[in-house]
């Protein structure tokens, strides 16, 4: 019995290693299959069983597959580990950086990102929807069959659109086909297509009603389509009760090597309520913009505007009628006489060339015309291995000044104007003073003057002085909460001495010292800042900051003309004594001699005082004072008051006596804000003087908040001047 029992014993131990190294051989060849694999590919579940024949992994209960970023969780899943084919059932869900896909079956390749999704819930911010069928056909394409799409996340939305078919490509462009529109469970209209940047953050139509002393009640309406990849168009009709039917259309445009820009075009056939006898019953009046910006490469660039606009009211009423005022007063303020022009700028190492065209197209504006005007700077560069540094500045301008029709032609000014300025400067350093003496000299040459042509030369000389000093205090203080912790004084003086001798002669006759003395004088520039530094959460800031600056010109007295005098004092103050409260003020002291007026007074005065107190929870008070003239207070609040409410106001109120300007309320606007979940509204009433009262109710979606794209805000008027490369 023993040697029986010691046999079997014998036979089950070798059972046991035979068994151990079956398992570890298995082991070891599914670990080399993966690694032969793929290592980033991991499969998680409650079960899980691996075939080696055809290499695949089926999991049962809690599965999931990690694979690139991309995770996939149901509940039976099956998975090739070579071909990336998986199929998933039972609360599969497929979440990735771009969005997450539900749905009760998914049959998906993680190398290729596609695949189906049946009865899908999708997610990509900001964007909910669902779909009988979804297919992904990429990483950067999806398409829906039977789809609702919404930014509402309610289980039964406020709004939705039905489309037959969705072709969504994640964080670029959402298209669609046979759409309808509900609000709630309520058809409002329906669409053919539609199409959708998801980089432009509009609302597609725009609707605003409203009443005013100028038009009346009225309802601006602006619908944007796009008409291509890269342009975007809009169509606009208006209505204003006493001016009529206005209508227009616009485009946004993005040419790949060519630029981008932007086109407007407005127009009516206004027709009065009310006209004298004898007064047209209508007017055409209209305008034509067209915008562009074009980077030619990395060292040239070139913008351009044209601004034509007709206006039959200004022509037979006069110059008090501006359809510009009268339609687009925010323009309007912006800039009253719009310019037509051309810029380039050309950019080199150390300089650059900027050239300017700019022809007067509307003949009722008094403008100035450069036909060219061209500038070439090369500005502070080191003069090889010396000290010295040089400045160059060249321009030349063929000028044509051409006043408002009807007028005179001889009443325009016209003339031909080459100026140069050279500047040699040494900045050094002597103990803790900073010196940059300097010397320049510019000619200008005139073809037009009551000499006929001239030149005329300013030579300067001077030097640039300043210096720092500072003071650490070792103060630890919360005295009113203000929270200092040490402080830094910090006074820098600074002072800018020039020298300078014009002279003025027929040009071919200038000698150097000779000719008419026009203009002698020696302004000293004197300016002294007075910082105090401390720190708060590890960061320096500055409490409390005074500067002051002004001019001392020394000039000898002649007659009855006083010599040397100081110009205007200006004080500027800005306090941050709590990281949520800012003070900045600014006050003009004019001081002149005592025969002048305003002697020894405060000219101008204003200060900014800003509250914030949290997320949408500001104050603000602001004063603009100006001796015999305007005193005028503004007061702004920006309150929420939950995450449902919010109320804002402004009031604008003169105290002040200026000519021209009335005492009393300018401008008073109040706006009540209510969150609606997936929208907001807003409820705004305005009375400005002189334009009477507005009311207007604006709905937008809280995925798209701006309501308005201000296009202007890329470009400017023509400003040619030195920017170099480095």
């Amino acid at each position: 019995m023993t040697g029986k029992k010691s046999l079997n014993n014998f036979k089950f131990l070798i059972f046991i290693c035979n068994f151990t190294f079956y398992i570890l051989n298995f082991t070891f060849n599914c670990y080399a299959e993966d690694k032969k694999v793929d290592e980033s590919i991991t499969v998680n579940g409650d079960t899980v069983e691996y075939l080696t024949e055809n290499k695949e992994v089926t999991v049962t209960g809690n599965a999931e597959v990690i694979y690139k970023g991309m995770k996939l969780t149901c509940d039976r899943l099956r998975v090739n580990t070579q071909t990336k084919d998986a199929v998933a059932e039972g609360n599969a869900r497929l979440e990735e950086e771009k969005g997450v896909i539900e749905g009760p079956k998914i049959i998906y390749n993680f190398e290729n990102k596609s695949g189906t999704i049946i009865d899908a819930d999708f997610r990509s911010n900001p964007y909910f929807g669902r779909a009988g069928k979804i297919y992904k056909v990429s990483d950067d394409e999806f398409i829906g069959w039977g789809s609702n799409v919404t930014t509402c996340n309610y289980d039964y939305p406020h709004y939705r659109i039905k489309s037959r078919k969705i072709n969504f490509f994640p964080g670029d462009k959402i298209k669609t086909a046979d759409d309808i529109f509900y609000l709630g469970r309520s058809p409002i209209f329906y669409l053919p297509q539609y199409s959708h940047s998801l980089r432009d953050p509009l609302l597609h139509v725009q609707l605003m009603p409203g009443k005013s002393k100028d038009w009346g009640v009225y309802m601006l309406s602006a619908w944007r389509y796009s008409l291509a990849e890269n342009v975007t168009s809009r169509i606009y009709f208006d209505y204003r009760e006493r001016l009529g039917a206005a209508e227009g259309l616009g485009s946004n445009y993005s040419m790949q090597r060519f630029g981008k820009g932007d086109f407007k075009y407005y127009y009516t056939q206004e027709r009065p309520r009310t006209f004298e006898e004898g007064q047209p019953a209508e007017f055409q009046r209209y305008f034509i913009r067209w915008r562009h910006k074009w980077e030619i490469d990395k060292f040239t660039d070139l913008t351009s505007e044209y601004y034509k606009i007709v206006d039959s009211k200004r022509i037979l009423l006069g110059s008090g009628n501006n359809f510009l005022k009268d339609y687009f007063a925010q323009e309007y303020r912006l800039d009253s006489q719009p310019l037509s022009y051309v810029v380039l700028h050309r950019s080199f190492p150390y300089s650059s060339l900027d050239v300017l065209m700019q022809k007067r197209v509307n003949r009722w504006y008094s403008q100035a015309e450069a036909l060219p005007e061209i500038k070439y700077s090369l500005p502070h560069i080191s003069l090889g291995d010396s000290p010295f540094y040089f400045e160059h500045n060249s321009s030349y301008v063929n000028y044509n000044y051409k006043n408002a029709v009807p007028s005179d032609s001889w009443n325009d000014t016209t003339y031909n104007q080459l100026d140069t300025t050279n500047r040699i400067s040494l900045p050094t350093k002597i103990a803790f003073i900073n010196l940059d003496p300097f010397a320049s000299g510019q000619e200008t040459y005139n073809d037009s003057s009551i000499y006929g042509a001239t030149s005329t030369v300013v030579f300067s000389a001077g030097s640039d002085i300043s210096t720092k000093f500072y003071r650490l205090f070792k103060v630890k203080s919360n005295f009113l909460g203000m929270d200092i912790n040490n402080l830094r004084h910090i006074i820098t003086p600074a002072a800018s001495y020039s020298y300078s001798n014009t002279s003025t002669m027929p040009a071919g006759k200038l000698r150097f010292g000779g000719g008419a003395s026009t203009g002698n004088g020696s302004p000293v520039s004197l300016e002294l800042s007075n910082k105090l530094q401390t720190k708060r959460k590890g960061q320096s800031v500055d409490i409390a900051d005074l500067d002051i600056s002004t001019t001392y010109t020394i000039k000898p007295k002649t007659g009855a003309k006083r010599g040397s005098s100081f110009s205007d004092f200006l004080f500027e103050l800005r306090l941050l004594p709590y990281s949520w409260m800012t003070i900045s003020t600014d006050v003009t002291y004019k001081h002149t001699d005592k025969y002048a007026t305003g002697y020894r007074k405060i000219s101008n005065a204003n200060y900014d005082i800003d509250f914030n107190l949290g997320e949408e929870r500001t104050i603000g008070f602001s004063q603009r004072y100006q001796r015999k003239g305007g005193n005028v207070f503004t007061y702004s609040l920006n309150w929420r008051f939950n995450p449902k409410w919010r109320f804002s106001l402004y009031q604008q109120v003169n105290t002040g006596h200026s000519f021209g300007s009335k005492r009393g309320l300018r401008e008073q606007e109040y706006v009540i804000s209510r969150d609606l979940h997936c929208w907001t509204t807003d409820f705004t009433y305005n009375v400005t003087r002189g334009h009477g009262e507005s009311v207007w109710l604006v709905f937008r979606l809280k995925a798209f908040p701006e309501l308005e794209f201000e296009y202007n805000q890329s470009y400017h008027a023509p400003k040619p001047g030195s920017q170099s490369n480095p």
